[in-house]
């Protein structure tokens, strides 16, 4: 039965037995019952709405205010979320709520009540409530917003005891943190063996195939780190050369911090190879057979090498853990800044300018990959953060297959999720100082060359929000885990501390509690039908599809480097390197990179031309096929206003709708509109067209 909405909406068996429901009240209000027969029946009306373990602390009626028109119903705070239910709604409706209504306590990033026109009092976890509240306002850290006025201007009792239930929830909300996610038994469904909608890469099966389906001949799937004694961070298998032995690759990522190792990313099907890795652990003393393995490892076939310093020229985390703060402050509705003065402040956040950083990047990262036959390797020192961002934008600029709607999934859950992002600790689940939204830093890169190549991808922005909305809902633990050991251990996947694994989508023995894991490409826990068709681009060009793209092999387009040529690719210019490891004589490549040698003045604009310009056959020629190169100037990098802007709705009247079911009304009346005034239209084409004045008017 559904219940919830976008992001955060779950679709659960109903139980037999009544739901234990649990009314919080503070000391003051313990003699104060809430009506019993409308508690009976809201504890009814959701008995199959809640999570396993999920309670109801209080509820109160009200009317949800800043939209219109203005929607009566009832505030709920159970001990994982706040969420408002309309009044009509039913538990045999098929559709889901809208996300608006939907708040997990982990992502409440403001509580503000009001009373009267000027008392506002922010509500931190913990603090008491001061006064009887006639409003409440529930940001989300989301950027959308939950206004809901109490009746009888917040005199009756339950307005008092909701608004300090949810105060009390996110004290204790690390109950939501340690969530263990949803499984195929507890969503009502059959627990029997299962096909995920997207490969988990959980198997060495799910590996294998795809390391077979790019095309990547000269590499094998490693089973080295199959008990993550190698890195916890770590997936379980991933590719490695097949000339390099498990035992080499052991202690080779032994000398790379946290023992993340040079490993395939991506083999373009002209022939190079995106590799990532950690920095180099230059405290460590590798023998001549390490440091042999490594630079193996790392040339991966190929004579020419390219090393990519990725923090270089990119924001820090601390970075853009700031300017999403100043984003998120500029886009509350009550901000202080003049509106003659908001686009400056937009400029001041630094948020596009770290898209126009990352896309920039990407695209002279794709250039290097598809210029010549190469290793490109990507260097981060952690390799969990800016590593995956900057492969998955090479992969979406230089490959077709990754813009479609299965390959751009397939896409996050292996350089995300399987490569240990660490999700929980980026987004603010620890509360850890580490707290950087990478993932929606990448997400509206991507928003953004949907904007610019809207006919290349087959998802659209309403599948891109969907998933933005996902990073924190506690369903599943696509996001809410650090990394795939994390994941496996929570989800039961491990039958001990030795590291015994089951993969998830086998199916459990006989008696075996296990329960095959949900992910967050489950579109169908949350979304209508409907809704999942909204997900598809109606402008995506079929012609763009991966059938159509470059062959598996383009020796005439793609020129190998020069012999044994090893490079550093850093502020836009490639400089050579003497050696390829630093062990030998010379510090870390990312502890001291400006001490290579000189790098020339080389813009980064050029680059292309640099690449391409050197073969004497080529002349001026276009760009390669499949590949894109996105404008990052001024105007060309936009406000993701349909996202950032939610919680201010009258910024975007007129414009477009705040929500996938305000969506679905605003494209209805477009393409009613459309039909009225296709037949006008056409007629007035076909007057143009005999017209010669107009023809030659368009010729001038």
């Amino acid at each position: 039965m559904w219940w919830g909405g976008r992001g955060q909406s779950f679709n659960i068996a109903p139980q037999k037995e009544e739901p234990e429901i649990g009314l919080f009240r503070p000391q003051s209000e313990q003699r104060s019952r809430m009506p019993e027969p409308r508690s009976h029946l809201l504890g009814g009306c959701l008995a199959s709405g809640c999570l396993p373990g999920e309670q109801i602390l209080a509820w109160a009626p009200g009317v949800r205010k800043g939209l219109e028109p203005e929607l009566p119903g009832t505030l709920i705070c159970t001990n994982l979320r706040v969420t408002f239910q309309p009044c009509g709604w039913q538990r045999s409706q098929d559709t889901p709520l809208s996300s608006d209504y939907d708040f997990a306590l982990v992502n409440i990033g403001r509580l503000e009540a009001v009373s009267g026109l000027s008392r506002v009092q922010l509500l931190r976890p913990g603090s008491p409530l001061k006064f009887i509240p006639e409003e409440i306002l529930i940001h989300g850290r989301d950027f959308r917003l939950l206004r809901v006025g109490f009746e009888a201007g917040g005199l009756e009792p339950q307005a008092f005891q909701v608004t300090m239930a949810i105060v009390q929830a996110r004290a204790q909300r690390s109950q939501a943190q340690q969530y263990s996610g949803m499984t195929l038994s507890k969503a009502g469904q059959s627990s029997g063996p299962r096909k995920p909608p997207v490969p988990l890469l959980e198997t060495s099966e799910d590996w294998e195939a795809e390391r077979k389906k790019q095309g990547a001949r000269g590499w094998r799937v490693s089973t080295v780190n199959e008990r993550f004694d190698i890195a916890t961070s770590l997936p379980r298998y991933f590719w490695v050369p097949n000339r390099t032995l498990d035992s080499e690759v052991r202690r080779a990522f032994g000398h790379f911090h946290q023992g993340r190792g040079p490993r395939l990313s991506w083999h373009h099907p002209g022939g190079s190879d995106l590799l990532r890795c950690g920095g180099f652990y230059t405290a460590s003393d590798p023998s001549k057979e390490d440091i042999r393995a490594t630079e193996l490892m790392l040339h991966a076939g190929h004579s020419d090498v390219v090393l990519v310093d990725t923090m270089d020229e990119l924001p820090s985390l601390t970075d853009v853990q700031l300017a999403h703060l100043k984003l998120r402050a500029l886009c509350l509705p009550d901000s202080s800044v003049a509106e003659d003065k908001w686009l400056s402040a937009l400029e001041g956040t630094r948020w596009l300018d770290y898209i126009r950083s990352c896309l920039r990047k990407a695209s002279d990262i794709s250039v290097l990959v598809t210029s010549r036959v190469r290793s490109v390797v990507l260097q981060e020192r952690g390799d969990r953060d800016l590593n995956g961002l900057l492969s998955s934008l090479v992969q979406l600029l230089s490959a077709p297959e990754a813009r479609t709607l299965l390959g751009f999934q397939s896409l996050v859950q292996r350089e995300w999720v399987a490569a240990g992002h660490p999700f929980l600790t980026r987004l603010g689940g620890t509360g850890a100082s580490e707290e950087a939204p990478v993932f929606l830093l990448f997400l509206d890169c991507v928003w953004q060359l949907l904007q610019q190549f809207p006919a290349e991808f087959e998802f659209s922005e309403f599948f891109l929000l969907a998933l933005h909305d996902s990073v924190r809902v506690p369903d599943t633990l696509t996001f809410l885990r650090d990394n795939p050991w994390e994941r496996g251990k929570q989800s039961g996947q491990f039958s001990s501390y030795t590291q015994v694994y089951t993969p998830g989508n086998l199916q459990p023995q006989a008696g075996n509690s296990v329960n095959q894991q949900l992910s967050v490409w489950d579109w169908g826990l949350r979304y209508s039908n409907e809704q999942i068709l909204q997900f598809h681009n109606p402008g995506y060009e079929p012609e763009h599809c991966p059938d159509s793209w470059l062959p598996r092999q383009q020796s005439s387009f793609m020129v190998p480097g020069p012999p044994s040529s090893v490079w550093l690719f850093s502020r836009g210019a490639l400089t050579p390197l003497n050696q390829l490891c630093p062990w030998r004589d010379s510090p870390s490549l990312l502890a001291v990179s400006s001490r290579w040698l000189p790098r020339p003045a080389i813009s980064t604009e050029s680059l292309a031309d640099q690449e391409w310009g050197l073969p004497s056959h080529w002349g001026a020629c276009l760009l390669p096929p499949g590949l894109l190169l996105p404008g990052t100037l001024g105007p060309q990098i936009r406000l993701w206003k349909r996202c950032y802007l939610r919680g201010r709705p009258e910024v975007q009247m007129g414009l477009s709708a705040p929500t996938i079911s305000g969506l679905q009304d605003e494209l209805s009346r477009l393409q009613e509109l459309l039909r009225k005034w296709t037949p006008r239209l056409s007629l007035e084409d076909h007057f143009k067209k005999r017209d010669p004045n107009t023809t030659l008017s368009q010729s001038c």
